[in-house]
């Protein structure tokens, strides 16, 4: 009877990890085959578990005892040879980024060019080999960061990240956020030929400046008006004051946040705990209390608030002054 006897207590360990986390589906039915092997699962056996044949298994255990880790990937060669080339292949990639919506038109190119036929299966089998996926298009900002930038600060975030979550610091993510008198307000359950109308509330812009946690916390004020750098600036005085830890607030680069006024008090604020990262620019998606402002003014949102100015005023404060209890976001 073909067994695996010799398999150390390290080995076992790697074969469990591998058979839980590979991407690989072959590569995980390997490992597990082995590891029932090493137990005393016949080749039998194991061809019924795996739904292979004799022949499989032993090719797989003679692999292992011949190759080990190396023995659980195919060979290059080995089985089906694909239908375009390598460089046909990125002609392909090329096309899909063109015509992002049709792959009928890219099967048509491919005709075409090549003289080949080839299925969409094919075309959707190559583009998700470089993680292209079929999903909504959305509307972006009107320029997008530069490329030098992106390199730069996205790592350093990452890091920053990380940090946070070793507890060697905080993060806050500041913003402002301007409400005015047009409603934002969803679709909702109306009777026919019936629809909910919504005044529009008299009254100067009002703004919210806020810096939020991931766990929820939240420091803000609202102001009535404009949101000058010198009102930034006070706002971050207010909140050195209750600083436990190092801590490092993210914010856009607008200009109330790049102003020179704003740059002299760096220098203050490193020495009371307190550190600027400015994301790269036209990057609001990466700042997360851009969620909040959208869970203000979308998903909670409630009809009654647009009755009148006092009534905006009293729902904003309720949900802010409750964010963490009453309302909650799961940052994933």
């Amino acid at each position: 009877m073909r067994l695996i006897r010799d398999l150390n207590p390290e080995s076992q360990k790697m074969l469990e990890r591998i058979y839980r986390a590979s991407k690989h589906h072959q590569v995980r039915e390997r490992a597990k085959c082995i590891l029932l092997s090493f137990q005393g699962t016949t080749i039998e056996e194991l061809s019924g578990i795996f739904g292979v044949t004799r022949k499989t298994i032993y090719n797989w255990l003679t692999a292992w005892e011949d190759r080990k880790l190396i023995g659980f990937y195919n060979r290059r060669g080995r089985g089906r040879k694909p239908k375009l080339t390598e460089a046909q292949g990125q002609q392909v990639i090329d096309w899909v980024k063109e015509e992002p919506k049709s792959l009928k038109k890219i099967q048509i190119k491919i005709v075409e060019e090549g003289k080949l036929t080839v299925s969409k299966d094919t075309i959707k089998r190559l583009i998700k080999k470089i993680n292209m996926r079929w999903k909504r298009v959305r509307r972006g900002v009107a320029k997008t960061p530069d490329e030098w930038e992106l390199e730069v600060k996205l790592p350093i975030l990452e890091e920053l990240k990380k940090q946070e979550k070793r507890g060697e610091i905080e993060i806050g993510y500041l913003d402002e956020m301007g409400g005015d008198s047009k409603p934002c307000i969803p679709d909702a359950w109306q009777e026919e030929k019936t629809t909910i109308k919504l005044p529009p509330i008299e009254g100067k812009r009002l703004n919210i400046l806020g810096i939020m946690k991931r766990d929820n916390q939240l420091f803000y004020e609202t102001q009535v008006g404009t949101v000058t750098s010198e009102i930034v600036i006070n706002f971050l005085d207010k909140y050195c004051q209750n600083i436990q830890k190092k801590t490092v607030i993210i914010i856009d680069q607008a200009s109330i946040d790049t102003s020179e006024a704003f740059m002299e008090k760096l220098e203050e604020w490193e020495k009371k705990n307190l550190k600027i990262f400015w994301l790269p620019t036209y990057s609001p998606h990466l700042n997360l209390i851009e969620i909040l402002w959208r869970f203000l003014k979308y998903e909670w949102i409630e009809f009654s608030a647009y009755k009148d100015r006092k009534s905006l005023l009293a729902y904003v404060k309720k949900v802010l002054d409750n964010f963490g209890g009453e309302y909650v976001i799961n940052f994933a």
